[in-house]
């Protein structure tokens, strides 16, 4: 039986020079990018997705379940809901992009409960 993986996924947007920031969390362990140039928060939580799907896949999990607090981009992911134009480059490319193996699912947390949110929000603490 496939052991279930949890990878928090979260995006930012700062202002420049920083611009976008993302941060993935799996096993613990947070992985961020910054310095991702202009965009919205829209896209930053795109971005996010995105890399967390390319590390399921590069690790060769079984059983993703992909947590992040952006509802609309999960929604439109998912399916659930049409993508306006601006995210429609982001969602195609989630599309083509290789999946993991065996299950993925795409779900919603709490803000509070995202550690990738978490891990985004320490680089910023006053």
């Amino acid at each position: 039986m496939a052991r279930r993986v949890k990878l928090f996924f979260d995006g930012g947007c700062r202002p420049l020079p920083i611009g976008m920031e993302l941060a993935v969390v799996v096993g613990g362990q947070s992985h961020v990018q910054r310095g991702l140039g202009p965009g919205t928060s829209m896209d930053a939580e795109w971005l996010a997705l995105i890399e967390a799907m390319h590390r399921a896949h590069a690790l060769g999990v079984t059983d993703a379940v992909l947590l992040g607090d952006a509802a609309a981009v999960i929604a439109q992911a998912n399916g659930l809901v049409r993508c306006p134009p601006s995210c429609l480059g982001h969602f195609e490319r989630f599309q083509q992009m290789p999946r993991p193996g065996g299950r993925t699912r795409i779900r919603y947390v709490k803000r509070s409960q995202n550690l990738a949110g978490i891990a985004l929000a320490a680089l910023h603490a006053r």
